[in-house]
This record gives C-alpha cells, structure tokens and sequence, in this order.
C-alpha cells in the first residue's frame, strides 16, 4: 500500500507557511526601516536651529523633533487633550488649532494642566518643538503659553519599533501551520493503517 500526500491540502498549507514566513522577513526588513528613522529623529532632538512650520503633509517626517517657531493669527477652535507634565505627572494639554494666515494651520499644545479646562489664550508668536499628533503633528510650546505648565518634551524613543516581535510571531505562525498539518497526517495515515 503506497502512502500518499494529498496534494491540494499540501499545497495550501505551504502557500499559506510560504506567506508566514515572507511576512516575517517583511517584519525584519521594517525593523531596519524603524531603527534608522528613530536615529533620525534622535539626531532632529538634538538640533537647536529652528526650521519652517511645513505647509505640506509629506514634510511632515523631516521637520518632526525640531524646533520651530510660528505666528498665530487666529485661534479657529481649542480641545485638550491627555498630557504629561515635565516632571511625569499625567493631566491635560489644551490644543489650540492656529490660523498662520492663508490656508496653513497648526496644531498647538499650549501647556499642561491637571484640570481639562480650556484656557483663555488669543495667539501670537509661539516656539516649541514639532510632535507626532494624531494623524499629522502639533507643536509643543516652549515656553507653555496662557499660564500653564511645561508639558513634557516629545521624545522620538517612545515611538514602539515591535517589528523584531511581529517577525518572531509570523515566522511561529509558519512553524505551528507545518507541525500541525504533519500531525494531522500522521493521524490520518494511523487511522488508514488500522482500517
């Protein structure tokens, strides 16, 4: 009695470990991509010039942990966000979403505060350090504005760099798949055997 492997089956468990695996080095590859963007921004930290607010999106990753300073022109609307103060203590951010004249805003977190009010602050020159923000980026002033406390640096080592741990996870992935479907053709030529 010949032992065969059923070839469809087959197929679709190592397209699918194929894929896995593929995936994993995918995730290493973008493990190299991260690091040398966080050394990046690192070295941005350390820049004392300050550079232009960026008027379009995709400036958004050259400018991001330096300074800058802006023009105000007009408070369109204020929210607060979660924030942290420059000694670690958790509380609000109020934002202030700035006109700078034209069709170009910005993003502004005024300071910290343990109260989530939003306080009273009409504009003006402000500098800071450019942040991540949602889905583009805001402005950390510094000094804080409108009385309020200095929040927290940005600091580019929060940003997570997992990607050494998803590589890991997809690459056990494959493993698990193949051990699996071995297993279960060990128990599917035991059970033949004994028929």
């Amino acid at each position: 009695m010949t032992r065969r492997v059923p070839i469809a089956p087959t197929l679709v468990v190592l397209v699918a470990a194929g894929i896995m695996i593929a995936l994993g080095f995918w995730q290493l590859a973008r493990k190299e991509q991260k690091e040398a963007l966080l050394a990046r921004y690192a070295r941005a930290a350390t820049m004392s010039a300050d550079v232009r607010w960026p008027s379009a999106r995709e400036d958004y990753p050259d400018v991001l942990y330096r300074h800058t300073r802006i023009d105000c022109r007009e408070v369109e609307s204020m929210s607060a966000i979660a924030g942290r103060s420059r000694d670690g203590r958790s509380g609000w951010a109020p934002v202030a979403n700035c006109n700078l004249g034209g069709e170009q805003t910005a993003a502004v977190a005024l300071g910290w505060s343990d109260r989530p009010g939003i306080p009273k602050w009409s504009g003006g020159e402000v500098g800071g350090i450019i942040a991540p923000g949602g889905e583009g980026i805001r402005l950390i002033a510094s000094p804080a504005q409108a009385g309020l406390a200095e929040l927290a640096p940005p600091d580019p080592s929060d940003i997570p760099n997992n990607h050494l741990a998803y590589a890991v996870q997809w690459f056990l992935f494959a493993a698990t798949a193949l051990v699996i479907y071995a297993l279960a053709l060990r128990k599917k030529r035991a059970t033949a055997s004994r028929a």
